[in-house]
């Protein structure tokens, strides 16, 4: 656990990457990052909600908090990862159903940060309303990190060249994106 005064908000949805996200929590920890993660509601089924707490000392959100609770501090920077179909639809329409998306939906006017890795198969990727809502949400300055259409339904979106690199890594890149490398 770090905490740095610099703040990450790990926000994870619903796909199979989302059990590795410990990963992205070690390397922003190692980067000097405080992190938080959010969940969608969908999420919390595919990640391990104690081990995510013991790794960042905070416990995993994944609902508005209530009037009688304290506001938690905001983010000096978001990630989404993986970031479904649905979320990337929804967050280029502004729409926040969930308090993930409540988050993300303020972002971009508040001048957070935000990198969206998408986890999602060839056949969502190539239709239309997820092209635009990536051409949407780089219009408003969101780094959406995306290789080339593989032909496989292995979530081969999911940013990374396929050759073991460094640049294979999506969540080293998410970071070094956030980190302006």
């Amino acid at each position: 656990m770090t905490d740095s005064g610099r703040l990450l908000h790990v926000i994870v949805c619903a796909a199979g990457a989302a059990r590795d996200v410990g990963r992205l929590v070690a390397l922003a920890q190692d980067e000097g990052w405080t992190v938080q993660v959010v969940t969608t509601p969908s999420a919390l089924d595919f990640v391990d909600v104690p081990a995510l707490e013991r790794q960042t000392g905070r416990p995993v959100r994944s609902r508005y908090r209530r009037p009688d609770e304290p506001k938690p501090p905001r983010a000096d920077a978001i990630v989404v990862a993986p970031a479904t179909y649905n979320t990337v639809n929804k967050f280029a329409q502004g729409i926040a159903d969930t308090y993930a998306l409540g988050l993300l939906a303020e972002a971009p006017g508040l001048g957070i940060p935000v990198v969206v890795l998408p986890f999602v198969n060839d056949a969502l990727a190539t239709r239309t309303p997820f092209r635009r809502s990536v051409e949407s949400l780089r219009a408003e300055g969101v780094h959406v990190l995306l290789r080339p259409a593989s032909g496989s339904d292995s979530g081969a979106d999911l940013a990374g060249t396929g050759d073991g690199s460094r640049e294979d890594d999506p969540w080293a890149l998410a970071l070094e994106k956030i980190s302006g490398k």
